[in-house]
C-alpha cells in the first residue's frame, strides 16, 4: 500500500527460536503529537485486518480522534503488510514462514514505539479482537510505557474452545487439494469459500440473523453475508490466514520467560487502568473468560457490550455498539 509507512527490524528473534530475516512492520500515524508527547494512542490491527480496517475505530467525533490524538496503528506480522508468509523473503517465505506469536509481534511494536517513533509511553493501547490480545500483552509487558488498555471482544489468552474453533477453519480451507501444503501457485479458492463460510456462522450471533441485522450493512440475504464473507477472505493469502490463525490459536499473555506460564502473575502484572469489553453475544471470545482474568487485574473494568452483533460488536460498523464502546475509551482517556 502506497500510503503506509515501514520500520526495518533486521533479522528478528523470534519466541520459537526461529529468526524472522529482514522483518518489517508496516504501520500508519493520523493526527499530530502534542507538545508534552502525552496523546499517542496504539491500535494494533485484527485478524485479517489492515491498518485501513482500524480507521473506524477512530473516525471524527469518536473517542479516539486524530483531532486530538496521535495515532498509531501498527499491522501484525502475518497480515500481508508485515513480515508475512506472501512477502517473505526465500527460505522463509510462504509454507516455510516462521511461527510468530502475541509476543513477538508486541515486541517488535514495543521497539518501532520506542526506538523509531521516540515515545517513552502510551497514553492507550486499544484493540478490537486479535488487538486486544495484543493490548492485554502490552499491559502485561511494558506496564511502564502504557497509561490504560482497552481489549474489545478479545481475550489475554485464547480458550481451549475458541482454538477448537479456529481449527475448524484451518481444515476448511487447507482441506483444498490445490492448496498443496502450502505450496500453491494460484490460490486455493474453493478452500478460502469454505473457510469464509465457516467464518461467517461465527462472527455474528443466532439473534443477528434472526433479526435481520445484516441489512444494516446492506446486505439484503444470507446469500449476500456469506458473498459478503468470502469477498473478505479471498482478498487475503492462504498462508498469511493460517500464520495469522496460528498466532491467534497461541495467544497467551503468560507464555513467556518473565511469566512462564502463571496466568494469574501475568496478569496482576497489568497494572494500568483496564477496560476489557467483550460482547454479551460472541461466539468464541466469550464473556466469561474474561470474567476470570478481570478478576486477577489490579485495576481493570469488564463492561461487556449488550449487543446482538456478536464478536462483530467491536468492529466498528454498528453506531449503537460504538456509542457504547467510546462511553468507556473516553474514561480512560480523560483520565490520562
Amino acid at each position: 500500500m502506497a500510503d503506509v509507512e515501514t520500520f526495518a527490524l533486521g533479522d528478528f528473534p523470534l519466541q520459537s527460536g526461529s529468526t524472522l530475516w529482514q522483518a518489517r512492520l508496516a504501520y500508519k500515524t493520523y493526527g499530530r503529537l502534542n507538545a508534552a508527547r502525552d496523546n499517542a494512542v496504539l491500535i494494533p490491527t485484527f485478524y485479517a485486518g489492515h491498518h485501513t480496517d482500524c480507521e473506524l475505530m477512530f473516525t471524527a467525533g469518536r473517542a479516539i480522534d486524530p483531532a486530538r490524538h496521535f495515532i498509531v496503528v501498527v499491522n501484525m506480522f502475518g497480515n500481508g503488510l508485515s513480515s508475512s508468509p506472501s512477502n517473505a523473503p526465500v527460505p522463509i517465505d510462504r509454507a516455510a514462514f516462521p511461527r510468530v506469536t502475541i509476543h513477538d509481534n508486541v515486541v517488535a511494536q514495543h521497539r518501532l514505539v520506542t526506538q523509531h517513533l521516540g515515545l517513552a509511553r502510551l497514553a492507550l493501547v486499544a484493540g478490537f479482537s486479535m488487538g486486544a490480545q495484543q493490548a492485554f500483552h502490552w499491559g502485561a509487558l511494558f506496564p511502564e510505557s502504557v497509561g490504560a488498555i482497552a481489549a474489545i471482544c478479545g481475550t489475554a489468552r485464547t480458550s481451549p474452545h475458541n482454538a477448537v474453533f479456529l481449527e475448524g477453519l484451518r481444515a476448511a480451507l487447507t482441506a483444498d487439494a490445490a492448496f498443496n501444503d502450502g505450496w500453491y501457485d494460484t490460490p486455493p479458492v474453493k478452500g478460502m469459500i469454505a473457510f469464509a463460510r465457516v467464518y461467517a456462522g461465527w462472527v455474528y450471533s443466532q439473534d443477528f440473523y434472526r433479526q435481520r441485522e445484516h441489512t444494516k450493512l446492506g446486505l439484503a440475504s444470507i446469500d449476500d453475508v456469506l458473498r459478503f464473507s468470502e469477498q473478505r477472505y479471498r482478498s487475503r493469502d492462504a498462508n498469511d490466514l493460517l500464520a495469522m490463525l496460528w498466532t491467534w490459536q497461541h495467544a497467551d499473555v503468560s507464555a513467556n520467560d518473565r511469566f512462564k506460564g502463571d496466568l494469574v502473575a501475568a496478569l496482576k502484572a497489568v497494572t494500568a487502568r483496564a477496560i476489557v469489553m467483550p460482547s454479551e453475544t460472541d461466539l468464541y471470545f466469550r464473556v466469561r473468560d474474561n470474567e476470570l482474568e478481570v478478576r486477577h487485574m489490579p485495576n481493570a473494568q469488564l463492561r461487556p457490550i449488550p449487543s446482538i452483533w456478536g464478536h462483530a460488536a467491536g468492529r466498528g460498523t454498528n453506531p449503537v455498539d460504538n456509542a457504547f464502546i467510546d462511553a468507556a475509551l473516553g474514561e480512560v482517556l480523560a483520565a490520562q
